[in-house]
């Protein structure tokens, strides 16, 4: 960094990148829960219509399951999912708001000692 940056800026600037790698890693989280969950949705929308035997994958193998049960599956793991993104979307909120507030102080600091 520079000679002018003080060791206290460093540790903030570190602390902020820190934050922004942490914010990346969520937001590739939340794409792929986001993308199950359509996933699922796709899934229920097939079984919704579907009048005739359903079948599930379990592990490597296909089985026929009854209609109600396979809905019933599929609307647990949207339910999982659903509260998956709002941690995730809390989270990140939470990151966002304490690397604002690092932003805020890094320039402050630096516009000070100027």
């Amino acid at each position: 960094m520079g000679d002018n940056i003080t060791k206290e800026q460093q540790e903030k600037i570190i602390r902020l990148q820190s934050l922004e790698q942490n914010l990346q890693h969520l937001l590739a989280q939340k794409q792929q829960i986001q993308s199950q969950a359509i996933e699922v949705e796709s899934a229920q929308e097939e079984v919704s219509k579907s009048k005739n035997k359903v079948f599930k994958i379990v592990g490597s193998v296909m089985i026929e399951s009854t209609k109600e049960t396979l809905e019933k599956d599929l609307n647990a793991k949207k339910e999982i999912f659903e509260l998956k993104l709002k941690k995730i979307e809390k989270h990140e909120e939470k990151i966002k708001e304490e690397s604002k507030y690092l932003q805020e102080e890094i320039l402050k600091s630096m516009q000070n000692g100027q």
